[in-house]
């Protein structure tokens, strides 16, 4: 029997799971935002929507970036366990809020806790993976993302203008997933039979099948200074830029979807059913795009759902009249753009060994956060200067271009630098 037939489903649920409360924060302000404008709840209006949009993502990049590779050090679980249930405390906060202001603090720490959640989980399941299937691994981890986007909608169907539910749900639901992440997430995962060469996946190269423990020793701790070592520093940025333009797209869309269809005539109920077709497209692509990824090399697919998203977007800046035509030109965009932004993170698996990945991951995700911080900014700045329609989805449609033309430069794989061993699905977390 292999060790792949060993592994417990549990990490395999929990890591879903923990993207499913990421799927949530993601479209949670979007569906809340159109009805704290119309009642002016706490003082919100189109500038107090966009800070709050805009500081909560903040503290989601904060995370990314510097929480996210403590996990490299640390361990993953410990890392899950407290992100989530950090995040979920200051979720329930949010119902308390006062003002504006102490609503964008509380979501500003609340993010700290989730920016992490992304990057550990993707990295523990790249550890977790059989060698060759990190395309899937990862898009079917990050389908929590969108259905938790998706039951974040739909609450919001049923519950909306009672906006503090939300983050009641939010919030609980987080501390509900805490026991099983102690209690069911092992630390240490078990030796799987890798390919040692250089980089891996569907793109096609091989190497030697060993049985490797993971790495224990001091060596064995990653920073980011690893990343401006040859061979990484060009490869990191053009990563960089694609995650940035990826989550510019992913959130400027979550977060102002029903405004900017409202914008173009379309009723508050209307913008919320079309988040949640946007969202069901995307698990649809993350589950096609990794089949892809994994047959094909992820490079060749990344490169065309970009590219394909930059078109559908352009589209969508054309009023459709037809409500069928309109719903399934939304649900196609969803299948490509959400899931462009997930083969970053898989190729980004496939790219650095094992005892980089939860910090090239976090890197990836972090620098993308400040997209995610952009992407809201500059679709509330065109909303709050009455020109969001069309322009938002021009500007959404240039960000998926220079996404194609960032990961261009980028290789199909890394050779790894002379002294240095690729192994591809270890854990870098013993203690």
């Amino acid at each position: 029997m292999t060790p792949a037939q060993h592994r417990s489903k549990w990490p395999v649920w929990l890591c879903w799971l923990a993207m499913v409360l990421d799927g949530f924060d993601l479209v949670v302000l979007g569906t809340v935002i159109p009805t704290l404008i119309k009642t002016q709840d706490l003082g919100f209006d189109a500038v107090g929507a966009t800070y709050a949009a805009t500081i909560s993502l903040v503290g989601v990049g904060i995370g990314a970036l510097f929480i996210a590779p403590l996990s490299d050090r640390f361990g993953r679980r410990r890392l899950l366990v407290a992100c989530v249930l950090w995040f979920s405390i200051f979720t329930i906060a949010v119902v308390f809020a006062p003002n504006v202001a102490v609503f964008g603090i509380f979501r500003l720490l609340a993010g700290l806790g989730l920016g992490a959640c992304l990057p550990a989980a993707l990295a523990y399941m790249n550890d977790y993976a059989p060698a060759g299937t990190a395309g899937k691994s990862t898009t079917r981890t990050m389908t929590g993302y969108h259905v938790g986007a998706v039951a974040t909608a739909f609450l919001a169907i049923l519950v909306v203008p009672d906006w503090r539910i939300m983050f009641v749900v939010g919030g609980l639901a987080g501390f509900a997933l805490v026991p099983f992440l102690w209690f069911k997430l092992p630390e240490t995962l078990p030796a799987v039979t890798v390919d040692v060469g250089a980089g891996s996946g569907a793109a096609g190269t091989t190497g030697k099948a060993v049985e490797e423990p993971a790495p224990t020793t001091p060596a064995a701790r990653a920073s980011f200074r690893d990343l401006a070592r040859k061979p990484y520093p060009l490869v990191a940025l053009a990563i960089a830029v694609a995650s940035f333009m990826g989550l510019l797209l992913v959130y400027g869309l979550n977060t102002w979807l029903p405004q900017l269809m409202a914008a173009a005539g379309y009723t508050v109920s209307t913008g919320l059913v079309l988040l949640l077709v946007l969202n069901v497209g995307a698990v649809v692509g993350l589950v096609v795009a990794g089949i892809l990824a994994d047959k094909h090399g992820t490079k060749k697919i990344v490169l065309l759902w970009f590219g394909l998203s930059a078109v559908l977007l352009a589209i969508l800046s054309v009023k459709i009249q037809s409500e069928l035509l309109l719903n399934a030109a939304v649900f196609v965009t969803g299948v490509f753009v959400f899931s462009s932004q997930v083969l970053v993170y898989a190729w980004v698996s496939q790219l650095f060994p094992a005892r980089l990945r939860a910090t090239a991951l976090g890197f990836a995700a972090g620098v993308g956060r400040f997209g995610a911080i952009m992407g809201p900014a500059v679709t509330g700045t065109l909303v709050a200067a009455g020109i969001a329609y069309p322009w938002g989805f021009y500007v959404f449609a240039a960000a998926a271009v220079i996404a194609v033309v960032a990961l261009v430069t980028v290789p199909h794989a890394i050779a790894p630098a002379p002294g240095r061993e690729t192994v591809v699905g270890q854990s870098p977390n013993q203690p």
